[in-house]
């Protein structure tokens, strides 16, 4: 299989053609690294300095494309030009073939090649000093050094800057896609608080107001008709101000420059009665003390305020007990109601309910449970209960 190399970059060809025609200016004026009686010359003339020149000029062309392949052949270049007269730009390319390969190359090759380089200058230092034995040697070491390990380390610096920049881009990225992640998710929840809010405050009346206006429809009695209509109106207004504190909670503001209040607990009585005003037989067992925090006095609170909305539309006839017990750190909520498997409600209904109060639960830590269980009840001995649990929060008082 042919091995297929990397289409070169636009501006390695146009270096490697300005390497090419700034070493033909040199060749053309005559101007060599050595002179031609230098020993160390084996080919001598002006033409074999070509060839070394050519070589390096098409390894420019793979200094991003396949860099550790032009190093190596731009090193036997390199080694070829040492015995011709050289050129100056040869010299030039080379270092900008070591400095390509330690920025473009692999990981491996990014760190090995400063060690390399390093080792070999140390060497080209030492060695022909100790040989020779005269100062001028050590010009060996400083020329192996800024033709190598100088540009190896100098793309090395690069490169971890490079790679230090691209992971705070990464992070920045990973940041603000994390804060993107965390508005929607809390955009999510404020529109199931808010929904569940809508729900509990205006279900209830709503209910009320369907049931007593087909009472008031279907039943041909002046004195029932007057009285579903003075339920109605009833419902109809407190359900008004419910959305008017709805709104006010949307705006932090409760329309007068005070916050609106959130219902408490002290708040049940009131709540049974404009269950009972509905036709519902309720009886309230509160034993939850004082000094409850408001999350759990809100949750509680709408709980038995749906659970008194599905009994007016799904419960038979009989009583509906609604206990509220405090013990161990443990807010208990009991709504029970008589069961017989009604086929349709006095009013409709979406569902909603009991996964509006499973959610307020679960946010406080808490359980949820509803069903129908056994139980003393006129209608088929079965009852409804809805049973919650709810932690206090540390530090409350016992």
């Amino acid at each position: 299989m042919a091995l297929r190399l990397p289409r070169p970059r636009r501006f390695d060809v146009y270096a490697a053609s300005a390497g090419l025609l700034g070493g033909l200016s040199l060749w053309g004026i005559g101007l060599g690294v050595r002179p031609g009686d230098d020993p160390i010359v084996l080919f001598d003339g002006r033409w074999p300095l070509l060839v070394p020149l050519a070589v390096m000029a098409g390894c420019e062309v793979l200094r991003r494309a396949a860099p550790l392949t032009g190093l190596l052949i731009g090193t036997a270049a390199l080694v070829t030009d040492t015995l011709t007269q050289g050129s100056l730009v040869t010299l030039i390319m080379y270092t900008d073939l070591m400095y390509a390969a330690v920025l473009y190359g692999s990981p491996a090759s990014a760190r090995r090649i400063p060690w390399i380089t390093g080792l070999l200058t140390v060497a080209a230092t030492l060695v022909p000093f100790a040989v020779l034995r005269v100062p001028e040697a050590l010009l060996i070491g400083v020329a192996v050094g800024v033709v190598s390990f100088a540009p190896a380390s100098t793309g090395l610096i690069v490169r971890n800057h490079r790679e230090a920049a691209d992971a705070a881009l990464l992070r920045a990225e990973q940041t603000a896609l994390l804060a993107e992640m965390d508005r929607a998710q809390a955009v999510t929840a404020e529109r199931a608080r808010m929904a569940r809010e809508l729900h509990d405050m205006v279900a209830n009346h709503l209910s009320a107001i369907a049931i007593h206006s087909t009472a008031a429809l279907s039943l041909d009695d002046p004195a029932t008709t007057r009285q579903a209509l003075g339920v109605i109106r009833e419902n109809s207004v407190e359900g008004l101000a419910e959305m008017r504190r709805l709104i006010g909670i949307l705006r932090d503001d409760g329309g007068d420059g005070e916050p609106a209040a959130a219902p408490t607990l002290d708040g049940l009585g009131a709540l049974v009665e404009g269950a009972r005003a509905n036709g519902l037989d309720v009886v309230l067992e509160a034993a939850h003390g004082e000094g409850l925090p408001a999350p759990v006095e809100l949750a509680a609170y709408r709980i038995v305020q749906e659970s008194l909305t599905n009994a007016l539309k799904h419960a038979e006839k009989g009583t509906v007990r609604v206990a509220l017990d405090r013990h161990d750190g443990v807010l208990h909520v009991r709504v029970t109601s008589p069961y017989g498997g009604r086929d349709l409600p006095r009013a409709p209904g979406s569902g909603a309910g009991l996964v509006g109060m499973r959610e307020r639960a679960a946010l406080l830590h808490g359980t949820f449970e509803a069903g129908p269980v056994a139980g003393p009840a006129p209608t088929g001995g079965k009852t409804w209960a809805v049973r919650a649990t709810l932690p206090l929060t540390e530090g409350e008082p016992a």
